[in-house]
């Protein structure tokens, strides 16, 4: 079995998935979504750009398959050769051991025949050389990675430091040092001392997991698996068992803090005296967590137990609905959409405000100005903290004066503050579309998202195809229009609440 550094990655942000890649049934597995594969080009033009910016001359192993290639590498290396790109680094488990002076770091686990079938592989990006000593002369190489982040997440040390173990291996000493090149081609380096201990550790754990086919537990976490393609395969599973991911706000503390309270389904929850959750969660979780429950388990809407009925979302004769499509790899906001809601006309109208170019980002800017300025005294509902920060880069960016940038944003109303901030929800998230999904609404895009928005827009401008624009505009007018029947149901449950506020008699 290869401990691949992607494996390793992957084992970082999701046990689980690096488990499903080794033993899962690939035919679970979802079709590769276009935005991975999008980001994936991304990276690769990344790298040809940096490997040009800094004038780097290298030589590339030419092996199809991993062996081969690794082969290769290592006779560049012998041969002093000053940049390799696209090389890779392989070790048995034997020379794994001797280069961290263990004999074997998971005896406790499993047996020798085993681990014997456990070997490494990696595949820095590059390989710079260096002066040194080595076992190849006067010279020593440090690992390069080139990633598309904008920040160096704790995965990406983690790589860097497996890369370094396996150079120390390979060519008979540390290498000094190892480097992250991000998004802007700022460098960055890794703190060995810390980072190779760590790294120790994980990739012990990660064979002890693998060689005893222990299948770790699911738990979803939308942010962290919506790109991943076993996400169908976990959701399936932790609906069948009503796993506690599922609500929203269990995080993997808190869920192991209930797990260690034998809370493990919504009813032992609900159940459970609010005094004992308390201490083991804290008071405000608790109270929203047992009212999340109840919400759930009677599939109704509750209003959270600290709001106020008092305030409610403001209502006006002219309301306007915004959303943005933006891609943030080429700073662009390409579409700024309103719906116009005239509700002495009883009308509604979708204005999409569009840079079918990026160069024409600063047009739109200005006809959505000069839109939202006919109705100063509308409300803009919006779902997100998104809207107002795109705002201030615009008139920043487009030098609108700043008192009529804050006039603007005064009239903003962030309809997922009002939610989250006024009812519980038997929802298992509070996303638009969960939330509107829940009220029966449906996009006419099936397949729309904000990330396959970013899709169409880079299809439409590779293929001038206007399909590609056309199904961006009909995704965010029904994001728009998500937007209002939800604002309408909001207001709508609140002003009943106020008169029967033995609705939610329930709540314990």
């Amino acid at each position: 079995m290869l401990l691949t550094d992607q494996l390793l990655l992957n084992y970082k942000r999701c046990r689980r998935r690096t488990y499903l890649e080794v033993y899962g049934n690939r035919e679970e597995q979802d079709p590769e979504k276009e935005f991975l594969l999008k980001l994936k080009r991304e990276n690769q033009l990344h790298i040809a750009n940096t490997l040009e910016s800094k004038s780097l001359v290298y030589q590339r192993p030419k092996g199809k398959n991993w062996l081969l290639n690794w082969q290769q590498t290592k006779e560049l290396m012998e041969q002093g050769v000053e940049c390799i790109y696209g090389g890779s680094l392989y070790l048995s488990l034997s020379q794994w051991q001797t280069s961290i002076a263990i004999k074997d770091h998971n005896k406790d686990h499993n047996d020798d025949s085993n681990q014997a079938n456990i070997a490494f592989l990696g595949k820095p990006t590059l390989l710079i050389k260096r002066p040194g000593k080595s076992i190849f002369g006067d010279w020593l190489y440090i690992p390069i990675n080139i990633k598309l982040g904008r920040r160096p997440k704790p995965e990406y040390k983690l790589i860097a430091a497996y890369h370094a173990q396996m150079l120390a291996a390979i060519q008979g000493v540390l290498p000094p040092q190892s480097q992250l090149i991000l998004r802007q081609q700022n460098t960055y380096q890794i703190q060995l001392d810390y980072w190779l201990e760590r790294m120790h550790s994980i990739v012990a754990e990660c064979i002890a997991m693998l060689m005893a086919k222990q299948e770790p537990e699911v738990f979803i976490s939308r942010q962290r698996c919506s790109l991943c393609n076993w996400y169908s395969h976990c959701y399936n599973l932790a609906k069948s068992q009503q796993h506690l991911s599922l609500i929203p706000g269990i995080t993997p503390k808190r869920y192991e803090s209930l797990i260690g309270m034998g809370l493990d389904n919504l009813e032992s929850i609900a159940a459970v005296s609010q005094d004992h959750l308390e201490e083991k969660i804290g008071k405000t979780v608790a109270v929203l967590l047992k009212q999340q429950t109840q919400s759930l388990l009677l599939e109704k809407a509750m209003i959270r137990a600290d709001y106020n009925l008092q305030h409610l979302p403001p209502t006006s004769p002219i309301e306007l609905y915004f959303d943005i499509e933006a891609e943030p790899d080429r700073q662009v906001d390409y579409l700024l959409g309103v719906l116009l809601v005239d509700r002495i006309h009883n009308t509604k109208k979708f204005y999409p405000f569009l840079a079918e170019h990026p160069t024409e980002e600063a047009q739109a800017w200005q006809q959505f100005w000069e839109f939202v300025s006919l109705y100063p005294e509308a409300k803009i509902f919006h779902f997100s903290e998104y809207e107002v920060e795109t705002i201030k880069r615009l008139a920043g960016l487009y030098q609108t004066p700043k008192s009529s940038t804050q006039v603007l944003l005064s009239r903003f109303v962030d309809l997922h503050h009002w939610v989250t901030k006024t009812v519980i929800l038997p929802v298992e998230s509070y996303s638009l579309k969960s939330l509107a999904n829940w009220l029966g609404f449906e996009w006419r895009e099936a397949e729309g998202s904000g990330d396959q928005s970013v899709c169409w827009y880079d299809s439409w401008l590779t293929t001038k195809d206007r399909t590609f624009l056309d199904a961006i505009l009909s995704y965010n007018e029904d994001d728009c229009y998500a937007t209002y029947y939800l604002k309408n149901w909001l207001v709508e449950f609140l002003n009943q609440s106020e008169f029967d506020p033995v609705k939610n008699s329930e709540i314990s």
